[in-house]
């Protein structure tokens, strides 16, 4: 013996050393177990850094499809391997992409340089190509390397066509020119055109000036609504600024952007709501306001936005109330008459209801527990129904007792053999 204490390196879901446990769930409600170590999560994924900044959960919990779950687990299993090693681990193509994605969404840094790393630099077949630029289009910066395997010699003409156009796009305020209005809309049909259609679209949304571009198009956009909300101007020229917000939307959304634009929208939620709630009528511009949050309750309710809890518990609370209020109002007024202009039709309504019952189902258990309060405790218990959620809350709860009390057995008994 030469008097050095061996240190036992850490492993994935070792019970006896773990201080938390990962859940994954699947779309279905199934779900899977694994004890896990705090202090390897935050370092490795600010994601988890996040989850974990309070008052330490005995439960993170994960929603992941069927078809990435696989790729959940192995990058949850890789957080366990050291840096030098992880270049090694990956096998194949489609796994490493599909690994990829994960770990993009949970914000694993060095497993994200990594897998770039790896699919720099192995061949591709023509059928991966596509889905290789398809995702790794929207990882800004970092995924130059790959991105520049396919890239033309000369992207410079078409960035700057599609920065003027941005430019013009979201020119809201300032002297108007003979046909403004008729140019701003002109601007923004080119740049939905080469966003939809242009073969080199992946690779000029991931340039950093497009997207310095679109950032300051967006904070103009959001900087105007505020203003022309705060000074109360005519209802036709608030409609204006959050159609441009709704168009803005879609835009971001292809490029990569939407988690900008659900920030500023939860940070200008209170205030616009304080100023709307207290006008009577104005229908139109409070359908328009909740299209525009149905999107954004559906970017973070499916985790295409990955936002702490205190973030989606203050975008629920801002606006489920809101909502609550608004549609049966709506309702009653087509039912007097139907020719009432403004109303919500179904597949709005649907997607903010499934948008809302995924998000509330993926909350904390006693925010969860707070908002179904509140929703059964109210009088419309249809708007928006959250039994779906409140049932997948109570199995989730009775799976925990039995994770827990199992746990608790198989601690027991190791203490009896130990004694």
């Amino acid at each position: 013996m030469d008097g050095h204490t061996r240190i036992e390196p850490i492993k994935f879901d070792d019970q006896c050393t773990a201080d938390c446990i990962i859940c994954l769930k699947n779309s279905k409600g199934s779900q899977q177990f694994f004890h896990s170590h705090s202090f390897i999560l935050k370092s490795k994924s600010t994601y988890f850094a996040e989850r974990l900044s309070g008052p330490s959960p005995q439960c993170l919990e994960i929603q992941c499809s069927e078809i990435d779950y696989d790729h959940h687990l192995r990058l949850v299993k890789c957080l366990y391997l050291p840096e030098g090693s992880l270049l090694n681990s990956w096998d194949s193509v489609r796994s490493t992409l599909g690994i990829l994605q994960v770990a993009a969404a949970l914000r694993c840094e060095s497993i994200v340089k990594s897998c770039i790393q790896y699919l720099e630099a192995v061949p591709w077949e023509d059928s991966e190509e596509d889905e290789i630029v398809n995702v790794v289009s929207r990882l800004g910066a970092m995924a130059m390397p790959i991105l520049a395997r396919i890239q033309p010699v000369d992207l410079v003409a078409t960035k700057r066509v599609l920065i003027s156009a941005i430019r013009f796009a979201t020119s809201i305020d300032g002297p108007r020119p003979p046909f403004g209005d008729e140019v701003r809309t002109s601007a923004q049909e080119q740049v939905e055109y080469m966003l939809t259609d242009d073969e080199d679209v992946p690779l000029i949304t991931a340039d950093h000036e497009v997207k310095m571009e679109t950032r300051a198009g967006l904070s103009k956009a959001f900087s105007s609504f505020e203003r022309v909300l705060l000074e109360f101007e005519t209802e036709g020229r608030i409609l204006q600024c959050v159609s441009n917000l709704e168009w803005l939307c879609s835009i971001v959304l292809k490029m990569g952007l939407m988690n900008d634009f659900v920030s500023k929208w939860i940070d200008i939620s209170d205030k616009v709501l304080h100023i709307v709630e207290v006008e009577s009528s104005m229908w139109g511009l409070k359908v328009k306001l909740i299209q525009v949050t149905s999107k954004v309750l559906d970017a973070v309710g499916y985790g295409n936005v990955i936002l702490p809890a205190p973030q989606r518990v203050q975008l629920l609370k801002s606006w489920l109330p809101f909502i609550r209020k608004v549609k049966p109002i709506l309702d009653s007024m087509i039912t007097k008459d139907e020719e009432f202009p403004h109303k919500m039709d179904e597949d709005l309504w649907q997607s903010v209801e499934g948008a809302v019952v995924s998000l509330v189902s993926a909350l904390p258990s006693n925010d969860q527990a707070e908002i179904l309060a509140e929703w059964m405790n109210g009088e419309e218990q249809r708007y928006p129904d959250l039994s779906e959620a409140f049932e997948c809350s109570i199995r989730i709860a009775a799976a925990r007792i039995v994770t827990c009390l199992a746990y608790l057995g198989v601690c027991w008994a190791k203490r009896a053999f130990i004694h």
